[in-house]
């Protein structure tokens, strides 16, 4: 594995994926968990099994793959629903993060894991050197989120409520990239940390 693996997270609707994509521009690898989660369930995993054993055939589509949309509504209206599931998948993600990064090149890679502090932080990642955490406050993401996805108000705060909260993300950070100005600003600031970060992996 690289000797640094920098996590990146951030909310919903936080810019944490127009990020990624500026590291990536600048030719660091990166480790999507939301990848990994899609093939953790994908038709025919073992993943996949493990959830219709936990919530009936009712989750899959027509065609035998999980019907998403479905499953979102499960487990926002269920709290214990989305806990089996976070059970099932986390564990399988985490292995196959490790394990791409493990075989990345470059001076050091970023892991994208929007539910990092969601699934245990440091502690379930220990293999993390640092991590660098999108912000915004909650009024901006609930802006951005209804704008992006034409969703109501009542549905946009009730995802960001089944998210963890600004001060538990901010918890975990080693560095921070406030993302509530111009999307103009990003680039600059990605390419000072990308900096910062090719000092750390030279030192």
């Amino acid at each position: 594995m690289s000797a640094l693996v920098i996590g990146l997270t951030g909310g919903i609707a936080s810019g944490k994926s127009t990020v990624d994509r500026l590291f990536r521009d600048r030719g660091i690898a990166v480790a999507d968990a939301d990848a990994a989660a899609r093939n953790t369930v994908a038709a025919g995993s073992e993943g996949l099994a493990e959830v219709v054993a936990a919530f009936g055939a009712g989750v899959l589509a027509p065609d035998r793959s999980l019907d998403r949309a479905a499953m979102r509504r499960r487990v926002f209206e269920d709290p214990e629903a989305r806990r089996v599931l976070e059970a099932i998948i986390h564990p399988r993600v985490r292995a196959a993060l490790e394990a791409t990064c493990a075989g990345a090149d470059g001076p050091y890679v970023i892991a994208s894991i929007p539910l990092l502090a969601e699934a245990g932080g440091r502690a379930a990642y220990p293999w993390l050197r640092r991590i660098l955490v999108v912000d915004v406050p909650a009024t901006v993401q609930l802006q951005r989120l209804l704008r992006r996805d034409g969703i109501d108000t009542a549905l946009a705060e009730a995802m960001i409520a089944a998210q963890a909260t600004r001060a538990q993300r901010l918890a975990i950070a080693d560095d921070l990239l406030p993302n509530d100005g111009p999307l103009e600003a990003l680039p600059a600031a990605v390419e000072a940390l990308d900096r910062l970060y090719r000092n750390l992996a030279a030192a």
